[in-house]
C-alpha cells in the first residue's frame, strides 16, 4: 500500500457518493476512483450469484487500476459478497453494514432499531444478524423498500411521491416505537429529510458513511497508506450503464466538477 494510490469505491449507481462525499470530509487528500454498476441497477432484486459476480469484476477492476483499498459501498453486495471478496483480494475492502450497526447500537435509548433497506439486503438478514451478535436485548425492526433507490437513481429525492413511498415503509417501524433508523442503502442518505420528516424528531437517523470512513482511516493508516499531503490528481468516475445520466444526477445531488468526465465502462 503506497499513499499515492487511490481509494477505489464502488456500488450499484449513485448511493456510494454519499460515502465517496465522506471521503472527502474525512480524507480529503485522498483521491477516488468510484464505479458505479449502473447497468445492474437496483441491486434489490438480484440474486446471491449475480450480486457476488458484479462485485467480483468491479474490485478486480478496482485494483487493476490500482486502488489500494476500497469501500464496498453498497449494502447489498456488502451483506452477501463482502467475505468472499476479502478472501479473494489481498486488498483491504471494508464494508458498509457493520460499521452503521455499531453507531445504532451507540445511539439507541429503548433498544427498538429499525432497518430499511433493499429486498436482497433484508432477505440476508445482515443487520439483524449483526445487531443481535452484539445485543440480545435489541429489539429490531426490518422493511424491504424498493421504490426508494430508483427515485434517487432518477434524481427525485423530494415531493409527493417519494414522501408517499417513505411514509409507507417508515410509518409502520415508527408506530412499532422504534427510535433509532439504520439507512441500509447509501442511497437513503439522499432521502434523509423526508425520512427524518415521517419518522419525527423522536427517532435517530444512522448513516453508516462516516463510520466507515472512520474504519478506512484505520485501515490505511495500518498500512502505511494514509496520503499526508492533497493529491492534484482528480477523482476519477466509470459507470456500466449511462455516463450522462449518472453525471447528471450526481451533479445534482453532490454538485462535483469532476463527475462530468464520467466514463462508461462496460465489466462483463
Amino acid at each position: 500500500m503506497q499513499p499515492v494510490q487511490p481509494v477505489g469505491v464502488f456500488d450499484s449507481g449513485v448511493g456510494g457518493l454519499t460515502v465517496a462525499r465522506e471521503i472527502t470530509r474525512q480524507l480529503p487528500a485522498e483521491t477516488i476512483i468510484y464505479y458505479g454498476d449502473t447497468a445492474h441497477v437496483p441491486y434489490g432484486s438480484r440474486t446471491v450469484d449475480e450480486l457476488i459476480g458484479f462485485a467480483d469484476a468491479i474490485v478486480g477492476f478496482l485494483i487493476a487500476q490500482g486502488a489500494k483499498a476500497i469501500v464496498d459501498a453498497c449494502n447489498t453486495t456488502s451483506a452477501v459478497a463482502l467475505p468472499y471478496l476479502q478472501k479473494k483480494y489481498h486488498v483491504p475492502i471494508v464494508g458498509v453494514i457493520e460499521p452503521g450497526v455499531i453507531e445504532a447500537l451507540r445511539a439507541t435509548r429503548n433498544g427498538r432499531i429499525g432497518v430499511i433497506a433493499t429486498e436482497a439486503t433484508i432477505a440476508s438478514n445482515a443487520h439483524r444478524a449483526a445487531l443481535l451478535a452484539r445485543s440480545r436485548e435489541v429489539q429490531v425492526f426490518t422493511r424491504a423498500c424498493p421504490k426508494l433507490v430508483p427515485m434517487v437513481e432518477a434524481g427525485l429525492v423530494s415531493g409527493p411521491e417519494v414522501e408517499a413511498a417513505v411514509a409507507e415503509y417508515v410509518k409502520p417501524m415508527v408506530e412499532a416505537g422504534i427510535d433509532t433508523l439504520i439507512l441500509g442503502c447509501t442511497h437513503y442518505p439522499f432521502l434523509a429529510p423526508v425520512i427524518q420528516e415521517v419518522a419525527g424528531p423522536g427517532v435517530t437517523l444512522i448513516d453508516p458513511a462516516a463510520a466507515t470512513v472512520r474504519e478506512l482511516k484505520e485501515v490505511l493508516a495500518a498500512g502505511g497508506g494514509l496520503r499526508g499531503a492533497h493529491c492534484s490528481q482528480a477523482h476519477s468516475f466509470f459507470v456500466s450503464g449511462d455516463a450522462q445520466a449518472f453525471s447528471n444526477v450526481g451533479m445534482q445531488l453532490v454538485g462535483w466538477p469532476e463527475l462530468k468526465s464520467t466514463r462508461k465502462l462496460k465489466l462483463d
